[in-house]
């Protein structure tokens, strides 16, 4: 609107005046969105190269279904020419863009003139959630590049790891029934491996299944079983964050949503980034039989299975689908009552890894609690930290990572507000 208002062949300096209003406001607002590149001061720089990085087009699509080698060479050349043309657009900077609207609307307005200023820093000081390192340094490489006609590889290749709209930006997603889809989350937890102490051995077998699904090699679905606390929510979530960068996304699906597989799978099927589905706390009652869609697509559908996605799930309880003591030996109303108790085991045998999270013997729970602390930076013996811990212990409930972490979050806020006084 303000281009076409400078371009009028009778300019209306009313206009150009409102239209420029209307503008800074619009990049003020955008500016304050979380999705926007990070560290660029020219508001409308920062607008340009954010949509064109998170864009679905034609252009996107087909780079996100076959890499930069299945680009028709017509849309190649077009896009070659687009990229061209927003350049154009991209060095009409904040600064050539006031000096414009106010020497515009100086003679008729000339107390509008020194009105605005340049639309530099508008988004808020101090820090922001992380960004994906990865679109952020891409939208860099674009500010910094004169030509933007050479970047069409390297944005194709960009599209067919990182994908575009909201998987461009967000690397959490929650599944939100058939009817509404998938929506990005924009707080996602921010755990890190380094902060999940004493399953080591755990962690690394679930990532090397992790780094070759990212490479296009054969990996498993996974069932992360153990007692709750053992921190198997939080190893799957902190994988995701260590290679949300590497074209990794986690879409969580709750267990009541398993009968919306065949829906969520359609979406993702030929979307660029590596979708890990998360199913946190699986497990059914006797009479629940959703468990059926989940076994169908994990082994048995007639629709092939998308190379690009993976599932991962929690559950306290390794047989999946309980089972009572009276269907063991006795036939009951059921004739074939052997089948139902070999098709409720069945489940887990699906998932081709299965990783035991066991509670942590009083030697894991403290190393667990002194490393922690250590990592916070808590200045106490470790003896003391050690007698405190056994004592949280006797204090509450079960051994488990939880509990260490709780214990730790306590003393961290003791000494805290014991320095202030």
């Amino acid at each position: 609107m303000l281009l076409l208002a400078l371009t009028e062949s009778e300019l209306d300096e009313a206009a150009v005046a409102a239209a420029y209003s209307q503008t800074f406001n619009a990049l003020a607002n955008s500016a304050n969105g979380r999705e926007m590149i990070s560290g660029i001061p020219d508001a409308w720089q920062a607008y340009l190269v954010t949509r064109i990085l998170d864009d679905t087009n034609p252009w996107s699509i087909q780079a996100e279904r076959t890499g930069t080698a299945g680009i028709a060479p017509a849309i190649r050349e077009q896009a070659g020419r687009d990229l061209r043309a927003l350049r154009q657009l991209f060095a009409l900077t904040a600064q050539v863009i006031w000096d414009v609207a106010r020497n515009t609307v100086a003679s008729a307005m000339p107390g509008l003139q020194d009105a605005w200023v340049p639309w530099y820093n508008l988004a808020p000081p101090g820090p922001s959630r992380r960004l994906l390192s990865a679109r952020d340094a891409f939208g860099h490489r674009m500010i910094e590049c004169t030509d933007w006609h050479t970047l069409v590889d390297p944005l194709t290749k960009h599209w067919a790891q990182h994908g575009t709209g909201p998987f461009a930006y967000y690397h959490v997603l929650r599944w939100q029934g058939r009817a509404e889809g998938l929506a990005g989350i924009a707080h996602p937890d921010p755990i890190q491996l380094s902060g999940l102490i004493g399953y080591e051995r755990e962690q690394a077998l679930l990532q090397a299944n992790l780094e070759r699904f990212l490479h296009g090699l054969p990996a498993h679905d996974a069932v992360l079983y153990g007692a709750p606390g053992t921190g198997k929510s939080s190893t799957v979530k902190a994988l995701v964050n260590a290679h949300a960068d590497q074209g990794l996304r986690l879409v969580e699906l709750r267990k009541e949503q398993v009968e919306d597989l065949p829906w969520l799978i359609a979406q993702l099927r030929d979307r660029a980034p590596r979708f890990l589905i998360f199913i946190d706390d699986l497990s059914f009652e006797a009479h629940e039989t959703e468990y059926k869609a989940l076994k169908v697509l994990l082994e048995g559908a007639a629709e092939a299975r998308p190379h690009n996605v993976l599932i991962y799930a929690t559950t306290n309880r390794l047989n999946l689908i309980r089972e009572q003591f009276s269907e063991r030996g006795k036939p009951g109303d059921d004739v074939h009552w052997r089948d139902t108790i070999e098709e409720k085991q069945s489940l887990v045998a699906r998932f081709g890894l299965r990783v035991t999270f066991a509670t942590p013997d009083q030697e894991r729970y403290l190393k667990i609690a002194v490393t922690l602390a250590q990592q916070r930076g808590l200045q106490l013996p470790e003896e003391e930290l050690r007698a405190r811990a056994l004592q949280w212990e006797r204090q509450h409930t079960g051994r488990s990572g939880r509990l260490a972490r709780q214990f730790v979050d306590e003393l961290e806020a003791e000494q805290t507000l014991s320095n202030r006084e």
